[in-house]
This record gives structure tokens, C-alpha cells and sequence, in this order.
């Protein structure tokens, strides 16, 4: 400064200085004198320091809740974790899936060694309890999920039956004396189950009706019965749902529609229709052009198959299960119920599908209240000879290889890993599905409208074809989404 106090260098250069300065030097610039200050807090400067730091494209918006860029770049860099704090080494084998209590004080973790652990989440994490289900021929345990008040945790993994036939199995262990409550099995494993009530479970089987026809039948389970009368489990038929061209019902979780219009942040939905915003580049593209590229020589690979005589035989007769299939759901289906008070549903939601194996769509189907207990008929009693099959409420089709679902704090939002097919592809055999794209998109559809949030994010990729496709588990919170 002069001696006057007046600064010598204008602002404008002050703030071109610090453009090539990082964010601790920017705020340890700030501490020389006022100028400095007020320029080390300039919008435009933290909004640069945002996007060069975090390597996000420049199209992502801001976060709706962020009153500024400063606070926002302070918000990530203060509360996501970066730090390792401890490494947990009790498993012996690959870990499959961690899950979180409600309120955060215990954490259970499942793993291809067979064991389910379930860990105390304080300042140190300490291993509380370990349940080894080898005794139980299971060949590994794959998912957890804590019940609403935390007093009972369901597991599910991958059951040995007989002749090597892997099916899959849903405990029940309770976080108080760790007791195994309950065994219920489940078909196909990857229904992995959920929680419908505090004390009740859903868990699926699978019925073959043909080469490529199926049906999947949804029970609802009592999560207290006894391990030593397990063939006389307490259950009750929830939905018997047709599965066409070789799909099955995967990956089931639920949705409370009372929690819709909770105070969470809503997300914001302003940015144009049909855009991907590319986590891990500067610029995004469009729907087509991320859809259009991969793997041409595997179609051309799929049309010299279909040309094969067999092949054109057996497709053939695909094609005339899956007409028959079609006209006997016709007549057969009973529509789907209807409620007044919909804000004490809840949805089932899972994965599904109607043209080939491979999950490329969402099934959505409302649970009355009336549904919610084990009252009323066990195996289906009531439903008349003319109501075979149970429609769905809603579908929502990705055009893709669906790999992981996960739902907002306030079930509000549902939120979609998926590999998506090319543009304009057709599925002409259902056993052979077509190429899925590198890219993971994940997108955000809103339940309460049944719409698809005007965005999708990308940011990992993958490169297994569709018979080695991995789920990838999503963990969502207020302000961020794992996976």
C-alpha cells in the first residue's frame, strides 16, 4: 500500500494472482491484510478453486442447499471421509457388502468367507459378534440390512442344496443375545430380501414353468420363528408375479410412501433433459452418443448366431412359450388393488425384466396396509382360479443392464446403477442380450411422480459382458451417493 493506505495492486490482479494459487495458499493469502481477504473470498475465485480441485465437470450445478462456493468447497473438503482412520482385518476372505445401523453405532459386514460380523461403530470399531454359517452349507454370506429400530439384522447368502444346486437362504439374528432367530429360504439368491415391517421379512422363490418361463412368488415372513421348526415356517403369500423370456425377479427392497413429503432436500432438476454429466471429464454428452459405440462386433457376432439352423429352431419355440405365456397372463392377472390412504403404503420395488435374462427393468408394485401382516390367507386361499398372476403397478424400463439400486434417506428418490444397451438395439433371443456400454450411468427416478430425475451421473466404468456383470451396491445419504 501507499502511504496513504490506498492498495497498489487493484483487486483485479490481486484476484488474477490467486487464480494460480491452491486453496491453502488462497486462504493463507487472505490472512496478509483486508484487500487480500475480501478477494480470497470472491465467488468466481472458490467456484474455480471447486472445479480444478474436485476434477468435476463444469456443467454439474451446484449443490441446492450451498449458499456459496466457498462454503460448499469447505463442506466436501470437512465431511467427506479421505482419512483412513483403521482398517478392520478379521475377515479372511473378499468382503461383499457393509451396511449401516439407523443410528450409526453398529455396522454388519458380509464376506465370501462365510461369516456375517457385526461390529460396535464408536470412536474405535470393535467386532461385537461373529456367525460363522458354514454349519449351515451355506457357501458365503452377500447382504445385510438392519430392521427400523435396529433390534434384529436380516443376512442373506448363497445356500448349497442338493446335487450343487445354489439356491439362497435369509437369516434372522437378534442384536441382543445374537441369537439366530430364524432361517427362510430364498430363490433366486440375488433377491437378497428386505425388511417389510420391524418383526416381518420378504423373501422370494422361483417356479419354472418352461424352458424360458417362470414365475416368482413374494412371501412375507415372520422374523421370529423358531430355528428347530423351520418346515413349519409362518408365512404369508404376498404376490405371484409371471416372468417371461428367462427373467426372474432380483434384487427386492421398499419404499415408504409416508416418507415422501419428509423435510429432506428435494434434488434439483433444472438441468436440460437427456444429458449425462461425466464425473470424470471436463464436458457432457448425450444420451445417444453415450449409448451408441460399444461393441458392434458383438452384434454382428449375435445376427451370424441367429442364422445358425438350431439356433433359428430353438428361438422358434422361445417364441411360441413366450406368446402362450403372454395369452394365458392375459386372462389370468388380477389387476392391480387400489387405495385412498396412499400415503401408509409402501412400494416393493426389484429388478426384472420381459425380453431376455439380463435386468433391464423395475418392477413397482404397492403394499396395502391390509398386506402388512400375517393375517388373512397363508397360501393363497382367496385368490380365485381367474386370478392366477399379480399385475404390477408400475415399470420402468432403463434400456440396460440394471447393477445396483439404492433409496434416498426419505424413499423418495431411487437411484439406478446401469450399463446401457445401444441405441435402437432389439433383443431377438432372449438368452442372448445385447452388449452392454462400459460406461455405469446412474440414474434418479422420482417415486412419487414415477418420473426420471432430468439428470444422469457417470463417473465409473466397467468392462465384464453380461454373463459377468457384478452388483454394485449403493449407499445414499442427504448429500452424497456411494457406490
Amino acid at each position: 500500500m501507499d502511504e496513504g493506505g490506498t492498495p497498489l495492486l487493484p483487486d483485479c490482479l490481486v484476484y488474477q494472482i490467486f487464480l494460480s494459487l491452491g486453496p491453502a495458499d488462497v486462504l493463507a493469502a487472505g490472512l496478509v491484510c483486508r484487500q487480500w481477504q475480501a478477494v480470497s473470498r470472491d465467488e468466481l475465485l472458490w467456484r474455480e478453486q471447486f472445479y480444478r480441485y474436485y476434477q468435476v465437470a463444469r456443467e454439474v450445478p451446484r449443490h441446492p442447499a450451498a449458499t456459496s462456493w466457498y462454503e460448499e468447497f469447505q463442506r466436501l473438503y470437512d465431511t467427506v471421509p479421505c482419512v483412513e482412520v483403521q482398517t478392520l482385518r478379521e475377515h479372511t476372505d473378499q468382503v461383499l457388502h457393509l451396511s449401516f445401523s439407523h443410528s450409526g453405532y453398529r455396522l454388519a459386514s458380509c464376506s465370501k468367507d462365510c461369516t456375517v460380523k457385526i461390529w460396535s461403530n464408536h470412536l474405535t470399531i470393535s467386532l461385537l459378534h461373529s456367525a460363522d454359517m458354514r454349519p449351515y452349507n451355506w457357501s458365503y454370506t452377500q447382504f445385510s440390512q438392519f430392521n427400523q429400530d435396529d433390534s434384529l439384522l436380516l443376512a442373506s447368502g448363497v445356500f448349497l442344496g442338493p446335487h450343487n444346486s445354489s439356491s439362497g437362504e435369509i437369516v434372522v439374528i437378534s442384536l441382543d443375545k445374537y441369537e439366530l432367530l430364524s432361517r427362510v429360504r430364498n430363490k433366486p439368491y440375488d433377491v437378497f430380501g428386505c425388511w417389510l415391517t420391524e418383526t416381518s421379512l420378504i423373501s422370494g422363490n422361483l417356479h419354472r414353468m418352461g424352458d424360458i418361463t417362470s414365475c416368482s412368488v413374494l412371501w412375507l415372513n415372520n422374523a421370529f420363528q423358531n430355528v428347530e421348526s423351520e418346515n413349519v415356517n409362518v408365512v404369508k403369500r404376498l404376490f405371484k408375479i409371471q416372468n417371461l423370456n428367462a427373467s426372474t425377479i432380483r434384487t427386492v427392497m421398499v419404499a415408504d410412501c409416508g416418507r415422501f413429503d419428509s423435510p429432506d432436500l428435494l434434488l434439483d432438476i433444472s438441468a436440460p433433459p437427456g444429458c449425462v454429466f461425466d464425473l470424470g471429464s471436463d464436458g457432457i454428452e448425450e444420451d445417444e452418443e453415450a449409448a451408441a459405440g460399444p461393441a458392434a462386433g458383438r452384434v454382428e457376432e449375435g445376427v451370424r448366431r441367429l442364422l445358425d439352423t438350431r439356433a433359428q429352431l430353438q428361438l422358434a419355440e422361445h417364441r411360441l412359450e413366450t406368446k402362450a405365456a403372454e395369452l394365458l397372463a392375459r386372462s389370468r392377472t388380477k389387476p392391480p388393488e387400489r387405495s385412498a390412504a396412499c400415503t401408509q403404503n409402501k412400494l416393493l420395488i426389484f429388478t426384472t425384466g420381459c425380453l431376455t435374462y439380463s435386468p433391464h427393468q423395475i418392477g413397482i408394485k404397492r403394499i396395502l396396509p391390509h398386506q402388512m401382516t400375517m393375517a388373512g390367507p397363508v397360501l393363497g386361499e382367496g385368490r380365485g382360479s381367474d386370478a392366477f398372476f399379480d399385475a404390477l403397478d408400475h415399470v420402468i424400463d432403463v434400456h440396460g443392464h440394471i447393477i445396483g439400486m439404492g433409496l434416498s434417506p426419505d424413499n423418495r428418490y431411487l437411484y439406478v446403477n446401469s450399463r446401457a444397451w445401444p441405441r435402437g438395439s432389439v433383443v431377438a433371443d432372449p438368452m442372448q442380450p445385447p452388449p452392454i456400454a462400459e460406461e455405469i450411468d446412474l440414474l434418479v427416478f422420482d417415486l412419487k411422480t414415477m418420473r426420471k430425475v432430468k439428470r444422469a451421473l457417470r463417473a465409473h466404468r466397467a468392462y465384464t459382458p453380461n454373463d459377468e456383470c457384478f452388483f454394485i451396491f449403493l449407499d445414499v445419504s442427504r448429500d452424497f451417493v456411494a457406490r
